[in-house]
């Protein structure tokens, strides 16, 4: 059996409809083995020895109607192996369970509070799990940054006694995946590095850049001014040779869907609305900038 020597939270935001989990291990591509959740459904991280059986089985349990705590018992119940087995779910209500087996390597152990579950194992001591209940209950904002921002405050505690090697975080909420396909809102990972946790806060952080929900006070109009600063953009990026006239027309709502689907904005851009992103121009502008004069 594989040890993941790992600790993870498992969380739902009910503002927001959404369910995640982030973990850090002293593992390979933790991302691979620990995290399973579905919108509506609930999320599941399962590590020590990890039955990964825990992952899908544990979502139809949910889906089936079954709490959190009762899908636990379900799983650990039916498992021979249980004492070895260690486990967190949040169902679609926020009910929240951990398991640890009698079997898990020193400190292991979990906690649960409304709306998430932590847990983890060869572990300096059981403040690291106490940190990320902590720093969850006391965070605001997006999911994935509190969940990113617990592991933060584990890790700080002392996190996983092997030291650090990957992390992930994983968001699902109904259509929340790439055009609305899929409930895979976000889906980060970090295989192997010395600090796992830093990096997978930058991947966050460029997540909400290309796919972040925009404020309706950050969609811009695109016409006179603004459309000949964006048909000069286009030009010196290779996508425009007509005259900057400051008029949407075809041509120019073609070179701009080209850039932005080049430069992976195209969440942020609804050119048949003549609508752009603040953000979007923004990133525009420095990459592509007005050529100084004398």
């Amino acid at each position: 059996m594989s040890s993941l020597s790992t600790f993870s939270i498992v969380a739902y935001d009910a503002a927001a409809h959404e369910w995640g989990v982030a973990t850090q291990s002293k593992f390979l591509a933790v991302g691979a083995v620990v995290p399973w959740a579905r919108a509506g459904v609930g999320a599941i991280a399962t590590q020590a020895h990890a039955n990964i059986s825990y992952g899908p089985d544990g979502l139809a349990l949910l889906a089936d109607g079954l709490s959190a705590p009762e899908a636990l018992e379900r799983l650990t119940s039916d498992d021979p192996e249980r004492d070895h087995r260690q486990a967190g779910i949040v169902d679609a209500q926020g009910r929240a369970a951990t398991f640890t087996g009698k079997a898990c390597m020193d400190w292991a152990g979990g906690v649960t509070g409304s709306c998430y579950a932590c847990q983890g194992n060869i572990l300096v001591g059981g403040e690291t799990v106490q940190a990320i209940a902590h720093s969850f209950e006391r965070s605001h904002g997006e999911l994935a940054d509190r969940l990113v921002e617990a592991l933060g405050a584990g890790q700080k505690a002392g996190g996983d006694r092997r030291g650090q090697q990957s992390a992930c975080v994983v968001i699902v909420r109904e259509k929340g995946g790439y055009a609305g396909y899929n409930d895979r809102y976000l889906d980060l990972r970090v295989d192997d590095d010395p600090q796992p946790i830093r990096k997978l806060k930058r991947l966050v952080q460029l997540h909400h850049l290309y796919f972040g929900r925009t404020a309706p006070a950050d969609w811009l109009k695109i016409e006179g001014k603004l459309c000949r600063e964006l048909q000069g953009i286009l030009k010196r990026s290779g996508h425009y040779t007509g005259r900057l006239t400051g008029q949407y027309d075809g041509v120019t709502l073609n070179a701009l869907r080209a850039l932005v689907g080049i430069e992976n904005l195209e969440e942020r851009c609804r050119e048949k609305e003549a609508l752009i992103d603040r953000v979007v121009v923004d990133i525009l502008r420095k990459k592509f900038p007005a050529r100084s004069r004398g």
